[in-house]
């Protein structure tokens, strides 16, 4: 799956790579192009989310940038103009999150008291949504932006998920055996029969843990691009992008990974919780 998102941070990082092998200061392209600094400083960032093929061509001009390299930073002009499933569903997830999600190749992630988004089935979404004020249509859309999103476990983009998932999630729905049972017989089928999930149970009698901070999750992504974070907040999460922040959401998945049962544990308790009567 072609990600807007990744493709625009992608067109900023070589937009800057390209001017700075140029020997020139934003002050001198800006003044080149009787642009000012902060449009192009905007672009560079990706502050501005939609420059023009015309704007782009010009810096790749200037850069003396030609060829097959030029045809590729185009490409990657029109791949980030491009508008995304995730923004028709903007009222129940975080785009920012999704756009990065989307095109990562890995995914490390820590969900709290609630089971992670891709490992949900859709009676548990929509018990979720509920939960947080949404009625039966914003609960069927919240349902129907998540099975949207589970496809990158089975389109095969996504090279490794990893969740660790708190026993504490599955116990606050067991008040329905139902739901208990065919969410941890769906965490049972992920975990076995991907080669590419990987599901570890964190008990509850482990007790106080580094994840209480809250919930968050670690991407990686290809061609060298530096990880991102995102950090769940009650008024919506944040991307994080400082490489020391990053490696302090590193540290805490350490941590988590080493006190949560392993992948073959993890199975065997599941099991025996999806055959509760």
């Amino acid at each position: 799956m072609t990600s807007p998102t990744v493709r625009r941070r992608r067109l900023s990082a070589e937009l800057r790579r390209h001017r700075v092998r140029a020997g020139m200061t934003l002050n001198d392209v800006a003044e080149e192009l009787e642009w000012s600094p902060a449009k192009l400083g905007h672009i560079e960032t990706g502050i501005r989310k939609w420059p023009s093929v015309m704007e782009i061509s010009a810096l790749l001009k200037l850069y003396g940038v030609t060829g097959g390299r030029r045809e590729a930073i185009l490409t990657l002009v029109r791949e980030s103009r491009l508008r995304p499933w995730w923004t028709e569903y903007e009222d129940v997830l975080s785009s920012a999150y999704v756009g990065n999600e989307a095109g990562a190749v890995t995914v490390r992630t820590y969900a709290g008291i609630l089971i992670p988004d891709l490992l949900q089935v859709p009676d548990y979404t929509a018990t979720v949504a509920r939960s947080l004020g949404h009625g039966d249509h914003g609960a069927e859309r919240m349902v129907a932006a998540h099975l949207k999103r589970q496809e990158i476990l089975e389109s095969g983009s996504l090279g490794r998920y990893h969740a660790v998932v708190e026993e504490d999630a599955l116990q606050r729905v067991s008040a329905d055996l139902s739901l208990l049972r065919v969410q941890a017989g769906r965490l049972v089928e992920l975990a076995t029969g991907s080669e590419h999930v990987t599901v570890q149970l964190l008990p509850t009698s482990a007790g106080p843990h580094p994840g209480l901070a809250g919930p968050f999750s670690i991407m990686g992504f290809e061609e060298d691009e530096a990880d991102l974070a995102y950090v769940e907040a009650t008024q919506g999460g944040a991307i994080v992008e400082s490489e020391e922040a990053v490696r302090s959401c590193r540290g805490v998945w350490d941590r988590l990974t080493g006190i949560a049962a392993d992948p073959r544990a993890t199975v065997g308790i599941l099991r025996r919780m999806a055959l509760l009567t």
